[in-house]
């Protein structure tokens, strides 16, 4: 059974920092395979960062040159570095994983969600 165990999410003020882990568990992702989407109060749910093929990264407009994603693949586990953050980073984040090859805007799996919360 996969499982997929997001951590370090909380509440921090404006212009912080904070690092969230997902692990998984159950089976074994390729290196594009996983990434992190949010989801704020009355809100869909939106992709934050993604892997591309050929060592490359996806964010989203939002949140370009304040945050980086990475893995560890030896470890299964996939990282998002969160910096300057804004009131408007508050959601509900959360860790996919696909089948295929790369992870785009349909993941085959989600991890629980952890919040985060940033203070004005």
């Amino acid at each position: 059974q996969v499982q997929l165990v997001e951590s370090g999410g909380g509440l921090v003020q404006a212009g912080g920092s904070l690092r969230l882990s997902c692990a998984a568990s159950g089976r074994t992702f390729g290196r594009y395979a996983m990434g992190w989407f949010r989801q704020a109060p009355g809100k869909q749910r939106e992709l934050v960062a993604t892997f591309t093929p050929f060592g490359g990264t996806n964010y989203a407009d939002s949140v370009k040159g304040r945050f980086t994603i990475s893995r560890d693949n030896a470890k299964n586990t996939v990282y998002l570095q969160m910096n300057s953050l804004k009131p408007e980073d508050t959601a509900v984040y959360y860790c996919a994983a696909t089948n295929r090859v790369v992870l785009t805007t349909s993941p085959d799996y989600w991890g629980q969600g952890t919040q985060v919360t940033v203070s004005s």
